[in-house]
């Protein structure tokens, strides 16, 4: 930086910038929460293997030890316990992102029966991608993707109307099975979200499965919860 760029700037100014320029270049923080016992507990560790190899910090939590302080984006797996975990992220000003349909009530992302707000396909291998332009939908076309490399369960809610839905099952329409909350947004029952919340598509043990897209996908929804800026290509 040039002498007369720092003499307008003002220590106290360089000082601010060089902050963010610092925060901008730290890694993001991660905490996935699992069931420590659970014997699908690979599923999570591989997805925790994925997001280090892009450059993310990543911690394995207990769901029976909630925390969020010093994490930049909280991930509930569906390999937890929903019924023990309930809303014990529902108010944590970080932000969130689950592919557990059955703790979507619990966070006041969706209504509360089961099947009409929230449920799961069995076997599913494309999505209609209906807002391409948002940056959840990964530069993808809009239309009909793979997302699986073949037929496997798949996580949907009906979310509320502060929601941008990304992409739902095939001829399902109230079946969202990609959508999220800015924060301030009005989720469900007039639940605010209170930072970002996203849902994503995988079921228990379909990271694996997922095709090229569908990986595609799965990075921006992590990035976009995160805040993480998308990588320019």
């Amino acid at each position: 930086m040039s002498g007369s760029i720092r003499g307008l700037l003002g220590a106290a100014a360089l000082a601010a910038l060089t902050l963010t320029a610092s925060a901008a270049e730290r890694p993001r923080t991660v905490l996935i929460v699992v069931k420590p016992d659970n014997p699908r507990i690979a599923a999570d560790t591989a997805i925790a293997a994925h997001l280090e190899g892009r450059g993310y910090r990543v911690t394995l939590g207990s769901q029976y030890e909630p925390v969020t302080r010093g994490y930049d984006l909280v991930i509930l797996s569906s390999n937890i316990r929903s019924r023990d975990l309930l809303g014990a992220y529902r108010d944590v000003p970080v932000p969130v992102l689950t592919w557990e349909s059955d703790l979507l009530d619990d966070l006041g992302m969706t209504g509360k029966k089961h099947d009409r707000d929230f449920g799961k396909a069995p076997a599913e291998h494309f999505v209609w991608l209906v807002n391409a332009p948002h940056a959840l939908a990964a530069g993808l076309r809009a239309g009909v993707n793979a997302v699986y490399a073949k037929d496997a369960p798949m996580n949907w809610g009906k979310p509320g109307l502060g929601a941008a839905i990304i992409a739902t099952v095939p001829g399902e329409p109230d079946h969202a099975v990609i959508f999220g909350y800015e924060a301030g947004a009005t989720m469900d029952y007039e639940a605010i979200a209170p930072a970002r919340r996203t849902m994503f598509l995988l079921d228990n043990e379909t990271f694996g499965t997922l095709t090229p897209s569908g990986l595609a996908l799965f990075d921006a929804a992590v990035d976009w919860t995160a805040g993480t800026p998308r990588p320019t290509e």
